[in-house]
């Protein structure tokens, strides 16, 4: 199924991914840092829903109290909601 996610508190303004089979696929953030983003996409493809989340949720950037990874724990938490 695919997603759309909007972060609160970064530099990315969307976030759109899938979900298939409790897997993440074809993740990809606009705005933000483009190098860093498309790593994080990379990384997360092809892995498990909870293991991202564990993985990528609490990440700060500089002074923020959140994070673009973060922020697509909270899409991949709000997905999983959604189901």
């Amino acid at each position: 199924m695919k997603y759309a996610y909007t972060p609160k508190g970064v530099c990315s303004r969307k976030i759109n991914f899938e979900i298939e089979d409790g897997v993440v696929k074809n993740v990809s953030f606009t705005g933000g840092c483009n190098g860093n983003l498309k790593g994080i996409s990379a990384l997360v493809e092809g892995m498990e829903v909870e293991e991202a989340i564990n993985r990528l949720e609490g990440i700060t950037c500089g002074m923020k109290s959140t994070s673009c990874p973060d922020q697509f724990s909270k899409a991949l938490k709000a997905a999983l909601n959604q189901d």
